[in-house]
């Protein structure tokens, strides 16, 4: 019988060859994730974080407010720490995901760094 060592090993292999792969290319915030090492739940916790974000931005856009910085503050205290908050947003916009918000959080990064 193969022992468990060895079919993680093989596990963590076929792994490699899967973020090598160009599937994954075409979804940068999921190679991020496999890359990064994240657990299922700290996977869920940023969707979560995001999706609460993202009803407060649409609200706070509705209301004609300009400055989101707040938000992006709220969104880097809740990311793990195995993420970079630019990282993070990169890969969530260039999936498509949470369009406007990430949109906005890219700006302001954007104007911090100029």
């Amino acid at each position: 019988m193969e022992s468990l060592e060895s079919r993680l090993a093989r596990l963590e292999f076929y792994i490699q060859l899967l973020l090598e792969s160009t599937a994954l290319n075409s979804q940068p915030f999921y190679e991020l994730v496999v890359k990064k090492e994240l657990t299922k739940q700290e996977f869920d916790d940023i969707f979560e974080i995001c999706e609460e974000l993202s009803k407060k931005y649409d609200k706070q856009k509705a209301e004609g407010l300009l400055d989101y910085t707040p938000l992006l503050i709220q969104f880097v205290g809740m990311l793990t720490p195995k993420i970079a908050p630019d990282e993070a947003v990169d890969a969530l916009s260039k999936q498509g995901l949470y369009k406007g918000l990430m949109r906005e959080f890219s700006e302001i990064i954007k104007r911090i760094r100029d």
